[in-house]
């Protein structure tokens, strides 16, 4: 059983910043972040995997930036040039296995946080 709790959503404008972060019971082979806003189907926003190869959606390339401290065992998700369409429910996910599997795609995940709001004003 792998436990996770995320942390650091808010609200902010447009153009700001917020550093998510969630607090792992142990790693595992891929960890990620998704996210869901009202009425649309939950997207992945990046992932990470046990080598720190990692993922983005096209919408926050160059904007967001997942890393993970080993130390910690904790997974961040860096945001910047925040907008408010990246305004969501933000979820830490970890998958037990690893392979050549989309790393966006929700379903090869097996464990999942509570989430943590983000708000984006304009």
């Amino acid at each position: 059983q792998v436990q996770l709790a995320e942390s650091g959503g808010g609200s902010v404008q447009t153009g700001g910043s917020l550093r998510l972060s969630c607090a792992a019971s142990l790693y595992t082979a891929k960890m990620a972040w998704f996210r869901q806003a009202p009425g649309k189907e939950r997207e992945g926003v990046a992932a990470i995997n046990v080598l720190g190869r990692t993922t983005y959606a096209d919408s926050v390339t160059g904007r967001f930036t997942i890393s993970k401290d080993n130390a910690k065992v904790t997974l961040y998700l860096q945001m910047n040039s925040l907008k408010p369409e990246d305004t969501a429910m933000y979820y830490c996910a970890a998958a037990l296995y690893d392979g050549s599997w989309d790393p966006l795609l929700s379903s090869r995940y097996n464990y999942w946080g509570q989430g943590t709001q983000v708000t984006v004003s304009s």
